[in-house]
């Protein structure tokens, strides 16, 4: 690891994160342009999201699958809408054994239409529904402006995909399905965001409705951080995925699709990283806990050595990592490990040793504040209570800045102030002229129309027309 020091994250934000991303080892650029290669480091921080999403779909009655990479290109143009809205961002595959294929193949930027494609095949009678599918993949989409983990032309997601009896089933899946993101979020990453619905311009190709969860990141701008789309009857009808219902009569099924991707991985280091580098949650970091020996001869080594060991195999039911590491120095490893986020280091040192205790310092609390003395015997229950006490601490903060950078404007001026600092939270008439206009002069986007709405109304911040519901506005990722 270089020593370099990292640029300022109040001063330059943006070179911030792609330094610490390179820097902590989570990701690296591709030969292809806009793709990115995820190190071991990044991906035993997505396996984490991985086992706690997969383990929530599990829970409410999914299974898991995988569909080809492949589609042949006149699947994507059954859906009128869908292939407008995904055309500029295909790859296809015009070649294959040196010879010009018979039909282009996409390289998948989503799979609604070769899942469309399997379930009207598997899915004949009312009672081979619902049908619960999910799957972990890579997808493809050729996006203009890349950036690691935020978008990249290659990104790694699962997408769930769903067929249903009635609208107000694929409804309830919609929903239950967002939900499962927002506490994915919340007790796992411990990232505040807000659940809402995506007004009519910013839908997902093909979907009736999509809802969303927002997040702020460390510089006020949103992050879209996962979706969840009811997609009616647009895409059983494109593909003729029907059923017969108990009376015998064929009807269109109702589906639905959602995902979470790396990008994620984006949000928390965004949320929750500081000017020394990454801070992990303890529910999702690789490593939750290090220790690191701390001693001046062999003498002092072997002792500290022996207690540090000790200690690690007290420790086996959390990631732990031991930092054996010859020719570096104890504070040469602080640091490394301070920028790589691990949430809590514990220091071993001869004192220590004599005394029967360790240091503990809290990552999210660096310096002197966030260490204290514990006892080596019952260390498994002090290092339980200090990585609980770290995750709600790392969700209280963020939440607190959040909601400090968030404004309700009085008026059009304010709006504008509003959305350079973070999310103006105002009424909107539901005109696609006005979300237009406000995009056009602020750059800022309707990030979503919360489920939870005030009551009684207001007038539209834009063209002060009587408004009904509110919605956040804000620059976005």
């Amino acid at each position: 690891m270089s020593d370099q020091k990292i640029p300022s994250r109040s001063e330059d934000f943006s070179e911030w994160y792609n330094t610490l991303v390179l820097r902590a080892e989570l990701a690296d650029y591709a030969p292809v342009r806009g793709c990115m290669i995820v190190r071991p480091y990044g991906w035993a921080l997505w396996e984490n999201i991985q086992k706690a999403l997969d383990s929530r779909f599990k829970a409410t009655g999914h299974v898991n699958a995988q569909f080809p990479l492949l589609i042949p290109q006149s699947f994507i143009e059954k859906e009128k809408s869908h292939v407008e809205g995904f055309s500029p961002e295909l790859a296809v595959v015009t070649h294959g054994g040196g010879e010009k294929l018979e039909e282009p193949l996409v390289i998948r930027p989503t799979s609604e239409t070769i899942i469309g494609h399997s379930y009207a095949r598997w899915i004949q009678s009312y009672r081979d529904l619902p049908l619960l599918i999910n799957q972990w993949n890579n997808v493809l989409r050729w996006e203009l402006r890349t950036k690691l983990f935020l978008r990249t032309l290659e990104f790694f997601w699962q997408e769930g995909h769903t067929a249903h009896v009635t609208a107000e089933e694929a409804e309830a899946e919609t929903l239950q399905m967002i939900d499962i993101y927002r506490d994915f979020a919340v007790n796992e990453a411990a990232v505040p965001v807000i659940v809402g619905r995506k007004s009519a311009s910013e839908r997902f190709a093909g979907a009736d409705e999509t809802y969303t969860i927002e997040a702020m990141m460390g510089d006020g701008k949103a992050l879209q951080s996962g979706t969840s789309h009811n997609l009616g009857q647009n895409f059983a009808k494109a593909f003729e995925i029907r059923y017969l219902d108990r009376n015998g009569v064929l009807q269109h099924c109702w589906t639905t699709s959602w995902g979470v991707s790396t990008r994620f991985i984006g949000a928390i280091i965004m949320v929750h990283g500081d000017e020394q580098g990454l801070i992990l949650p303890p529910r999702l970091a690789p490593w939750q806990v290090v220790i690191v020996p701390i001693y001046k001869n062999d003498e002092e080594k072997a002792a500290v050595l022996e207690a540090a060991r000790r200690v690690r195999a007290e420790l086996g039911a959390f990631r732990v990592m031991l930092d054996e590491r010859e020719g570096s120095s104890p504070g040469f490893k602080f640091n490394d490990w301070e920028m790589r986020g691990v949430p809590l280091r514990i220091e071993i040192g001869p004192k220590d040793v004599a005394k029967g205790t360790v240091v503990l310092a809290r990552r999210d609390q660096p310096g002197r504040e966030g260490k204290s003395f514990v006892p080596q015997e019952g260390i498994a229950a002090a290092v339980d209570r200090m990585l609980a006490a770290i995750q709600k601490a790392l969700y209280e903060r963020a939440l607190a800045f959040r909601e400090a950078r968030t404004a309700d404007p009085a008026d059009y001026a304010e709006f504008k102030s509003a959305v350079e600092r973070g999310f103006a939270f105002s009424y909107w008439c539901g005109d696609a002229g006005c979300e237009k206009r406000i995009k056009e002069e602020t750059k800022a986007t309707l990030r979503c129309i919360p489920l939870e709405q005030p009551s009684g109304g207001g007038r539209c911040i834009c063209c002060g027309a009587p408004a009904g519901e509110k919605a956040y506005f804000a620059k976005a990722y």
